[in-house]
């Protein structure tokens, strides 16, 4: 099995992919959320780990925007939870004082910005593709001006030394990555104990800007009793002053509620689509 996730080796991405993937499976790094995502829509993997969402930062714009967008025949399979913790990482001999730019992935600056300004202040932030892609970069960076942001892991596999770990801002910093593969594949629950089942869907209305829309589109879970674990708005590409919801439900969509709800939902909507039924973490 061919298990697509964002690279290169070193990421928390690789982490939870590990944690869960089943014996002799095949990692495939790939530069970004998107690609990983889309290695699954165009058959080049059977699955794909990604982050979903951040317990201090919210949810991945570039995981929801592309199983909304082109990702079709990809579903959610499973989700697992993996505590976050960042490190500062620099290549040896350099010291945290001399530190004049900071590169990594942007949820990862932003988990970190408190902790940034108060230790680094006037630091340059740069973005990367992925903590480990900054960690590789500050490998090769003959300044010594620079660090990354990233996994502890990452210092010894490229050669870097910690400055100082635990940089993110609040503690408890949890990411949620979920597991993706075609539609029609079966999730697989681990272990033998009760699952709790989750639902996430992401719809659309031409009426989104009427009076009262969203309460109605949210009320035909309410009045069935099924309650709503995350909901929220991505702009809808093309369409100023549209947007696109995500939400995430308790329950498997062929429950007899969820069920009936979903269908309520399509007489609010032009566009209703279910990103997967899959056990909850």
């Amino acid at each position: 099995m061919r298990i697509a996730y964002l690279g290169p080796p070193g990421t928390f991405s690789e982490q939870a992919l590990h944690a869960g993937a089943p014996p002799g499976a095949e990692a495939v790094a790939l530069p970004t959320v998107h690609d990983a995502v889309m290695a699954v829509a165009e058959g080049r993997a059977q699955r794909a780990v990604v982050p979903m969402e951040n317990s201090l930062e919210g949810s991945v714009s570039a995981t929801l925007d592309t199983l909304a967008g082109p990702a079709h025949g990809v579903a959610i399979v499973g989700e697992a939870l993996l505590d976050v913790s960042h490190a500062l990482l620099a290549r040896p001999g350099v010291v945290e004082s001399e530190v004049q730019t900071v590169t990594s992935h942007p949820q990862a600056l932003a988990q970190c910005a408190r902790t940034l300004r108060e230790r680094l202040a006037g630091a340059k932030l740069v973005a990367a593709a992925s903590t480990a892609e900054a960690a590789r970069r500050v490998a090769a960076e003959e300044a010594r001006a620079w660090a990354a942001l990233g996994p502890v892991d990452a210092a010894e596999r490229y050669g870097l030394v910690v400055l100082g770990e635990g940089l993110e801002d609040e503690p408890g910093n949890v990411t949620r990555f979920v597991w993706l593969a075609p539609v029609g594949t079966s999730p697989e629950a681990p272990g033998d104990a009760p699952q709790r089942w989750r639902t996430s869907i992401a719809f659309f209305g031409a009426g989104d800007q009427a009076p009262g829309w969203l309460v109605r589109c949210l009320s035909e879970f309410a009045f069935r009793g099924v309650n709503l674990s995350r909901i929220e708005s991505r702009p809808y590409r093309g369409r100023l002053g549209h947007y696109r919801f995500f939400a995430d439900l308790e329950g498997h969509a062929h429950d007899q509620a969820v069920a009936g709800a979903l269908a309520g939902l399509q007489g609010h909507c032009e566009w209703v689509r279910i990103l997967g039924s899959y056990p909850a973490a």
